[in-house]
């Protein structure tokens, strides 16, 4: 078995990585699965949503940024919408108002929900999956992971549909 190596945040914050930027937690540094064709379509297909929805309303959408989750944690949402201003910090640690995971065939099922459920912890309001090779949408909250026809924030009339995200059938 191979020992962790332990990293100071510090250090975490001042590296980069080839491929996907990795997360830090707790210490160790975390490899998030590399993305494909289909996850960087929808990941950018949200980002165009959100760009209209903010000629409307003040959503700021950013993508792959780091987030201070906790002290020893920094975690990074494939893309985060902040209600508002947004946030001032190099990496914020304030949450967004949405956190948005689009799953990677790569990504451990595992994985995905202790991030999810991190988001929950640390504040989050609107924690949601998007899953570009069935075409769902899920969203995280006190009873676990629940399907979705849409994505909806009820506050602000936002709707997102899957044909809006991942195209016609």
């Amino acid at each position: 078995m191979d020992a962790k190596v332990q990293v100071a945040v510090e250090d975490y914050l001042k590296m980069s990585f080839e491929g996907p930027d990795a997360e830090y937690v707790d210490g160790e540094i975390v490899e998030r699965a590399m993305p494909d064709i289909l996850h960087g379509q929808v990941q950018s297909r949200l980002v165009e949503i959100f760009y209209e929805i903010k000629k409307r309303r003040p959503f700021h959408a950013v993508t792959e940024v780091r987030h201070r989750v906790g002290a020893a944690r920094y975690r990074i949402p494939d893309v985060a919408v902040f209600a508002g201003q947004i946030p001032t910090e190099r990496f914020p640690s304030t949450p967004p108002h949405i956190a948005i995971e689009i799953l990677s065939p790569d990504d451990r099922f595992n994985d995905v929900l202790q991030k999810l459920n991190e988001y929950r912890a640390w504040g989050v309001p609107n924690i949601w999956l998007a899953d570009p090779q069935t075409r769902r949408f899920l969203v995280y909250g006190a009873g676990g992971l629940s399907e979705v026809a849409e994505f909806r924030l009820a506050d602000s009339g936002v709707v997102i549909t899957p044909t809006e995200v991942f195209g016609g059938a």
